[in-house]
């Protein structure tokens, strides 16, 4: 335990060095992570903040998926076939314990990537853009949103009280652990569009970064802790809370085109957004 709590402190300072030169430069477009921070950001900006929070695959795929899980029996069976088979960490202990590591490794590299993002090319405006958008991401997500998604995890496990596969506790749902998990993943991914790189690289970082809050949450699915559904609610969770309040507080995408999929009469409406 003591080895890891020195990682977890030691390891954001060797990354400074490289960070600070990753970080140097601002965006193609102009634009410094960490310019557009503000405490009170309005009305306007937080309902386009939860709107797009709420529209985001990284929310309504896991809750779509948490759904299905809970037609008949496949939510117990998945998690029984998980426990007994163990095919990705070979054993329960070793998946409980990749579980807690996956979740370190995540943490800091949303803190990684903070660092890296491009916020100016001066000394200066580098360490102003990122003492504004570390307060924010730092202190107001990582501690406010991951706190959040905590309260929220612990209200529904009392409300609820589902047992967890292993029989240990009725706190099975929904998964604390994928909620952390997810949320620096989110936090992370967010960041990496800020730092100037190739897309293919980009596209790499952000799609291993979710993988490994994937293998977080199928880690507690092995280990005998959540069943499927559990882990997927706290992954759309904590990727509602952080989305909304990085895009509230940080700042909004400033993207040319999106696409968003929102729920129709009869299906899915898929709609292609630009700017002009």
């Amino acid at each position: 335990m003591k080895r890891r709590l020195l990682c977890r402190t030691l390891s954001p300072l060797f990354l400074v060095p490289l960070c600070w030169c990753a970080g140097c430069g601002p965006l193609p477009d102009g634009r410094r992570w960490g310019q557009d921070v503000t405490l009170a950001p309005g009305w306007d900006r937080i309902r386009r903040a939860a709107v797009n929070a709420v529209c985001e695959t990284g929310t309504w795929v896991p809750v779509a998926g948490a759904l299905a899980f809970t037609i008949g029996d496949f939510d117990e069976n998945a998690s029984d076939w998980a426990m007994e088979h163990t095919p990705l960490f070979g054993s329960r202990d070793a998946a409980a314990d990749a579980s807690d590591q996956l979740v370190d490794g995540l943490q800091l590299w949303a803190l990684a990537t903070a660092l890296a993002t491009s916020s100016g090319e001066s000394p200066g405006s580098w360490t102003w853009a990122k003492i504004k958008g570390l307060a924010v991401e730092k202190a107001g997500i990582e501690i406010a949103a991951l706190d959040l998604n905590k309260l929220s995890t612990r209200w529904l496990k009392t409300e609820i009280g589902r047992n967890r596969p292993d029989g240990s506790d009725s706190a099975s749902f929904p998964s604390g652990h994928s909620a952390d998990a997810f949320g620096a993943a989110t936090l992370a991914s967010r960041n990496l569009e800020y730092i100037n790189m190739p897309e293919p690289l980009r596209d790499t970082l952000q799609a291993g970064t979710v993988m490994s809050a994937t293998a977080t949450a199928w880690a507690r699915v092995e280990a005998g802790k959540h069943y499927p559904s559990d882990v997927l609610a706290g992954a759309a969770l904590a990727h509602f809370v952080t989305v909304f309040i990085h895009d509230a507080f940080l700042g909004l995408p400033n993207d040319e085109e999106h696409l968003v999929v929102l729920p129709a009469e009869d299906g899915l409406e898929v709609q292609l957004k630009w700017k002009f």
